[in-house]
């Protein structure tokens, strides 16, 4: 029992250290890397002292200890997500194993989407193979990292990433632990809002969502300017009714619109992108449908496809110069909808990206996106 009564008082220094920690997050912007250290500090304590003693104590046989053990795991589980600093633990291939409270709000992803799925799917392009490498090198034991990135989130805000290594137990690969803190000016809640825990500890909302009203609003306003724009388009004139499309998902709803129709091999009929970019409008015209992934896959399949933050940069093809078009569009998030015909066939396919700050995609979005492209079909279709 001293064994375990000695571990309950390094536990309780622990969490008394944390609600230090905690409070301390209020400080300047200029003294928080000293904060920041001294969290890495208390997590690298967690993983080198306090988690092997617990694994310890667990092996020791049966003492009556089980339950408390047990509690006692819980606790270093609820003190990682409640650590008031962005972590993330990743494995080698930058994989998100766990994300704390802080970190989701930081990055303005669920934990439980972004849990098995590449961190580097969160970061801007030009630094994700940067991050790739130095996770690759923290892993294989040559030291603890730290760079600068930017987050598609914000891609305003620079934000510093440091990397340690850290060897669970029972565990035989080394994983990464990512600290995430604004380069600039700011704290996290500053630049991202307050962490909000998410789970079965999460307070109940029982306020109505006020945003989420609003754009549900927003959303039925452009049902309705989409079916009053097809509605006065001329009879006989498919491109119309294609460039009239276009013109209404464009600004409002997405920063590109691609259009793409034709009987069986298909066409670009529309490309609109934003202002000042006509360069890459241009480039975007001149591709040749078939050459684009997604497309393909939407003629194929008939089913529409949404990402957020597309991990491969291919998907959209590429322009005359050899660039991908998501990196040089900068997308952030992309619909790509099958205008369906009868039997099954495909009339054309409609591609919607949003690139910089501008938020992802939602379902909702996807499925009123689904709705207004049957009714563009159906346009299509309507005899001469």
């Amino acid at each position: 029992m001293a064994q375990t009564d000695e571990f309950g008082e390094e536990l309780a220094d622990f969490v008394r250290r944390v609600a230090e920690l905690k409070a301390a997050r209020s400080v300047p912007a200029q003294e928080l890397p000293t904060v920041l250290d001294a969290a890495i500090f208390e997590l690298d304590h967690v993983a080198e002292q306090l988690w092997p003693a617990f694994q310890r104590l667990s092996a020791a046989g049966p003492s009556g200890i089980g339950s408390v053990d047990r509690q006692e795991q819980q606790l270093l589980k609820a003190l990682f997500q409640r650590v008031p600093v962005p972590v993330v633990l990743v494995d080698r291939e930058s994989v998100v194993r766990r994300m704390n409270f802080a970190a989701t709000s930081f990055t303005g992803v669920r934990a439980g989407y972004a849990t098995g799925r590449p961190l580097t799917g969160f970061l801007a392009h030009a630094d994700r193979a940067a991050f790739r490498s130095q996770a690759a090198a923290v892993a294989r034991g040559e030291g603890d990292r730290g760079l600068t990135v930017r987050l598609q989130q914000g891609p305003s805000v620079p934000v510093r990433a440091t990397l340690a290594a850290l060897r669970p137990s029972g565990e035989p690969r080394t994983a990464v632990l990512v600290v995430l803190q604004p380069a600039g000016e700011g704290s996290p809640s500053d630049v991202y809002g307050s962490a909000e825990p998410s789970g079965p500890d999460a307070p109940a909302r029982t306020v109505p969502s006020l945003s989420a009203s609003t754009r549900h609003a927003m959303l039925m306003d452009l049902v309705d300017a989409m079916a009053t724009a097809l509605l006065g388009c001329p009879d006989g004139d498919r491109s119309a009714v294609l460039d009239r499309a276009a013109g209404v998902l464009h600004g409002r709803f997405a920063d590109w619109v691609v259009a793409d129709a034709g009987d069986g091999r298909l066409s670009r009929t529309a490309v609109l992108g934003p202002r000042g970019c006509g360069e890459e409008v241009a480039a975007v015209a001149a591709q040749d449908p078939a050459a684009c992934p997604l497309v393909a896959e939407a003629v194929r399949g008939g089913s529409t496809a949404l990402q957020v933050r597309p991990e491969d940069p291919d998907a959209f093809g590429h322009d005359v110069s050899g660039a991908p078009v998501l990196v040089r569009a900068d997308v952030t998030s992309l619909l790509c909808v099958p205008l369906p015909g009868p039997s099954g066939s495909v009339r054309g396919v409609l591609t919607l990206f949003r690139s910089g700050s501008r938020p992802a995609f939602s379902l909702a979005e996807a499925q009123a996106m689904d709705v207004m492209s049957r009714h563009v079909a159906l346009r299509l279709a309507w005899p001469d």
